[in-house]
């Protein structure tokens, strides 16, 4: 603006104020102030919310790797139910009568009349021995006989007259002991030679080889012609194998539990895979009174009649025996079972941790076992437990189907 004067009034002001005429202020404005802080807010921002993303990462890995670490397993319930009236063990049949028959004199098998399979009775001849050597024997053992006899009538012949001519001084009282002795000398050397041909007389009569009782030979074990030696320095041959099968012995290995309720006489059944749906009846004939400290059972023996020779000899079988009713017991499977130093156990889940037990087991059925101390019915019991599961380690219950659920889930 220009006054009257000519002069610009803008200059004059311009001049006049110092603030106007100061150079522009160095360094950072407000807004750029501003700027920075957001900037900086923003990265801080970022790296807390990184770390607490890895925070978190590193918590889950954490869990789910502890999570992993946990084993699952699959647990089942005691099972309660009244043991049966009825036990069925297995038993190994016998023969009532088991003989192997062997020579008692030296020679060679002559013949022999039965095989395998075949039935005897008492007495009956089964094979004949060649024995020549022994038959020499006896010829010289009664030569020896006669010459010992004539020994001794000439002995007792010679001491009558001694004892006559004593009476009459004829002889001395010496000569006359002398003849006496002799006598009794000879006597007694007749009497072992008639012992020694008894002797022989009667290995002979062993050369016949008779059945001891009715059998059947269930083993032939020599032909004609074989070296039979019955020496003492020698182990004897089995010639035959002779089994009496008209009456069978089974004998049972009853577990202690059961021991009191067996009792002689009574009735027990037998069963067999070779017979489906047919039993045979027998009683209890004896038992050992005493139990087995290694497997704690009581040796039973059952008799049964076998008329028919239906059962044999070393057979498989289950024995039936009638016992008191017992009170409801627990079962449980045998694969539920843990074999260790400390004894027998079993792994349980109480909240999330295992807890062994010991276990005491009264009957073993096989794939079940009864237990008799040790369990009760709410116990959780671990099936098919690790070899290496331990007192307290942590554990997940799964179902059926493998998938896990959470204690006291359904």
């Amino acid at each position: 603006m220009t006054n009257l004067d000519g002069t610009n009034t803008e200059m004059s002001s311009a001049a006049g104020n110092p603030a106007v005429n100061a150079p522009p202020a160095r360094g950072l404005t407000r807004g750029t102030w501003i700027g920075l802080i957001v900037v900086v807010a923003v990265l801080a921002v970022v790296v807390v919310l990184g770390i607490a993303s890895r925070t978190r990462q590193e918590s889950l890995l954490e869990s789910e790797n502890k999570q992993a670490s946990i084993a699952d397993v699959e647990i089942i319930h005691p099972a309660g139910s009244a043991v049966s009236d009825e036990i069925a063990l297995p038993g190994n049949t016998q023969a009532y009568m088991d003989t192997p028959i062997y020579s008692r004199t030296s020679g060679y098998l002559k013949a022999w009349y039965f095989d395998i399979g075949a039935h005897v009775r008492k007495g009956q001849l089964m094979a004949q021995i060649e024995t020549p050597e022994l038959d020499q024997q006896l010829q010289v053992a009664q030569a020896d006989l006669k010459s010992s006899q004539a020994n001794l009538d000439l002995a007792v012949t010679t001491a009558a007259r001694y004892q006559n001519l004593l009476k009459t001084n004829s002889v001395s009282k010496q000569e006359t002991d002398v003849a006496t002795s002799d006598e009794s000398a000879k006597r007694a050397a007749r009497d072992a030679s008639e012992a020694n041909v008894r002797r022989l007389t009667q290995l002979q009569s062993f050369e016949n080889i008779y059945a001891p009782f009715d059998g059947i030979v269930t083993a032939r074990n020599t032909d004609v012609g074989a070296l039979i030696d019955a020496g003492s320095n020698t182990t004897p041959k089995e010639l035959f194998h002779l089994a009496a099968i008209n009456k069978i012995r089974v004998f049972v290995a009853v577990p202690e539990a059961y021991s009191a309720s067996i009792k002689d006489d009574t009735e027990a059944t037998l069963t067999l895979d070779e017979y489906p749906g047919q039993s045979f009846v027998g009683e209890v004939a004896r038992n050992s009174n005493q139990i087995d400290q290694a497997s704690r059972t009581l040796n039973v023996e059952v008799d049964i009649d076998n008329a028919k020779g239906l059962l044999l000899p070393g057979a498989y079988v289950f024995v039936h025996f009638k016992v008191p009713q017992h009170v409801t017991s627990l079962t449980i499977p045998a694969n539920t079972l843990l074999f260790r130093s400390q004894g027998l156990q079993v792994a349980t889940v109480v909240g999330e941790k295992v807890h062994l037990v010991p276990v005491k087991i009264g009957n073993d059925m096989g794939e079940t076992v009864e237990i008799a101390s040790g369990l009760k019915p709410s116990d959780k019991v671990i099936v098919d437990p690790s070899d290496s599961i331990a007192e307290g380690q942590t554990v997940r219950i799964s179902d059926h189907n493998g998938a896990a659920k959470p204690e006291g889930g359904r």
